[in-house]
């Protein structure tokens, strides 16, 4: 908890942190959207140039980027596994009826540069925004108040029902309920119905409770929007790179 309050920090005072998130937020998923965007394999090294940058503008430790992107890389390993065996023409190494292919190779090699480059740019995005910060943002741009709110409600009512679904764990258990074998499903599913339940039950008092409080009838004004010139500046950076991607992949 000490070294996750100490990251929150540093990645604060960090400039990706210190940038208004109402340009940053834009800027970065402009810069995503033109990574997507490459398929020529001489721009791989700018990409991975720009997502280190990002990055270490993020004042976010190196660990913390790893274990980010420890589950998505599951998604590769099997990736790795399929396509460089199936896609292509020109073999390069056979063994028995598998064949390495380069063309499966070279899209494989693709794939996973931008994969971990977006989710780099995403981390640091994420990283140094607060939800508050995101949802104004979100709103910001054009996003409907009701996405940004339910966004918000979906966020703080996670950490409630992983509160729930602890202590009925713990009564469980209490009562001999090791969950170990094939006639544990019953319970199992029992748990997940109670759950499902009881925040249905939850939801529709939250509800009634802020519609008694006057929640929907006034939207209210967004605070004031007071950039900084290096606010600009580093959208117009950003803005600069994700012309530039996307223009030279007409010219390479």
């Amino acid at each position: 908890m000490i070294a996750e309050a100490a990251v929150s920090k540093s990645a604060a005072r960090s400039l990706l942190g210190r940038w208004e998130a109402r340009l940053k937020v834009p800027a970065l998923l402009l810069l995503v959207f033109s990574f997507a965007f490459v398929r020529d394999l001489l721009l791989l090294p700018v990409l991975v140039l720009i997502a280190a940058i990002i990055y270490a503008l993020s004042g976010l430790p190196f660990s913390h980027l790893l274990i980010r992107a420890r589950l998505p890389g599951f998604f590769l390993i099997a990736m790795a596994i399929i396509l460089p065996f199936w896609s292509g023409q020109t073999i390069i190494w056979q063994l028995g009826p598998l064949a390495l292919r380069q063309e499966g190779l070279l899209g494989l090699l693709l794939i996973v540069v931008k994969f971990f480059t977006i989710l780099t740019v995403v981390i640091a995005l994420f990283g140094t925004t607060s939800l508050p910060q995101l949802t104004l943002a979100l709103r910001t741009i054009g996003i409907p108040w009701l996405i940004t709110d339910l966004l918000l409600f979906t966020y703080r009512y996670l950490y409630q029902l992983a509160s729930d679904l602890r202590q009925m764990r713990t009564a469980a258990r209490l009562r001999g309920f090791t969950g170990t074998s094939v006639s544990a499903l019953k319970p199992l599913a029992f748990i997940a119905g109670t759950m499902l339940v009881r925040s249905q039950e939850q939801s529709e008092r939250v509800f009634q409770a802020m519609t008694l409080r006057g929640y929907g009838n006034s939207s209210l004004p967004l605070p004031s929007f007071r950039p900084l010139p290096v606010d600009f500046l580093l959208l117009a950076v950003a803005i600069s790179l994700s012309a530039m991607l996307v223009l030279l992949q007409f010219i390479l």
